[in-house]
C-alpha cells in the first residue's frame, strides 16, 4: 500500500488545527499529483510527531490542510553532524540527499584551503533537506548551515561533541573500531559526534597537523581505496549508523 504524500511545515500540528501550505507544496499537490480536496496527506514539523490531515482548499499557489489525528509521536534523530567540503552541484545536491536518508541531524559545509566550489546556494540545500526528509519519513528535517571557513567551525567547536577526521593519510584506526571503543563508554559518558570530509584534493598537510592537534578530533580510516569526497561522508555515516546509531531499529508499522 503506497504512503500518503508527506508535507513539512513549521506551524503546530494538533487535531482540529488548519495549516497553510507553501506556493511550491500547493503546486505540487494540484499540478503535479492532480489531487482534490478531501485527500490525505501526512505533515510533520519536527516537533509534534507526524499527523494525517486532509486537503480542505486547493488553488493557484495555496492550499488549506485541515489536521486530524496524529500517526507517530515524535522522536528523536540521531544526534550525528556531517560536515563537508562543497562539491559540484549535481554531486552536492546527491550528498545532502543521501545524507538526510542516512540520518544527518546538521549538514554544514565547510571551506577548506582546497576546497573548489565557494559558491553554495544554502537555500537550495535546505530545500533539498525538507524533500529528502519528506520522501525518507523522517520525522524531522536537518539544520543545514550556510558555508563557514574550517577555523571558524574548529574555534567554536562544542566541548560535548567529538570529531571524526575521515584521513586519507596518515596513521587512523578503522572507523568502526574507533566508535566500537566509544560505544563500549557508559551513556552518560558518550559524547557527540560530528564527521568531517575533505575536499576533491584532500586536506592540505597544515590542515591535518591543526586537526591532529585538537584534543576532540579523532582520525579515522575509511578503508584501502580513495573515496571521492561524496563517498566518503556517506560512508561514514553508515558507519556510524551501524555501530552508534539507530540502524538496529526497523520502520514503524502504519495504522
Amino acid at each position: 500500500m503506497a504512503t500518503a504524500t508527506r508535507l513539512y511545515v513549521p506551524d503546530p500540528l494538533e487535531a482540529g488545527a488548519v495549516v497553510g501550505a507553501s506556493a511550491e507544496q500547493a503546486h505540487y499537490l494540484r499540478s503535479v499529483l492532480r489531487m482534490k480536496g478531501g485527500e490525505e496527506v501526512l505533515l510533520f514539523n519536527g516537533r509534534d510527531g507526524e499527523w494525517s490531515a486532509r486537503i480542505e482548499g486547493l488553488g493557484k499557489g495555496w492550499a488549506s490542510l485541515a489536521v486530524e489525528a496524529q500517526r507517530r509521536p515524535q522522536t528523536a534523530e540521531p544526534d550525528v553532524w556531517l560536515l563537508f567540503a562543497p562539491i559540484k552541484r549535481a554531486r552536492l545536491d546527491f550528498l545532502l540527499q543521501k545524507a538526510v536518508e542516512l540520518g544527518a541531524s546538521r549538514i554544514a559545509p565547510v571551506l577548506t584551503q582546497r576546497t573548489q566550489v565557494e559558491r553554495v546556494k544554502t537555500e537550495r540545500l535546505v530545500a533539498n533537506a525538507i524533500e529528502a526528509a519528506e520522501q525518507c519519513e523522517r520525522l524531522d528535517a536537518p539544520q543545514v548551515d550556510a558555508p563557514r571557513a574550517l577555523d571558524a567551525w574548529l574555534d567554536a567547536w562544542p566541548a560535548d561533541r567529538r570529531l571524526l577526521l575521515c584521513a586519507e593519510a596518515g596513521a587512523a584506526p578503522p572507523i568502526a573500531d574507533a566508535l566500537a571503543a566509544h560505544r563500549a563508554q557508559p551513556d552518560a559518558e558518550r559524547p557527540h559526534w560530528a564527521i568531517l570530509c575533505g575536499p576533491e584534493g584532500g586536506f592540505t598537510n597544515a590542515e591535518l597537523e591543526l586537526l591532529r592537534e585538537l584534543s576532540f578530533v579523532t582520525p579515522v580510516g575509511l578503508g584501502p581505496r580513495i573515496l571521492r569526497a561524496e563517498t566518503a561522508g556517506l560512508a561514514a555515516l553508515a558507519v556510524w549508523q551501524s555501530v552508534m546509531g539507530d540502524w538496529g531499529s526497523r520502520p514503524p508499522d502504519r495504522e
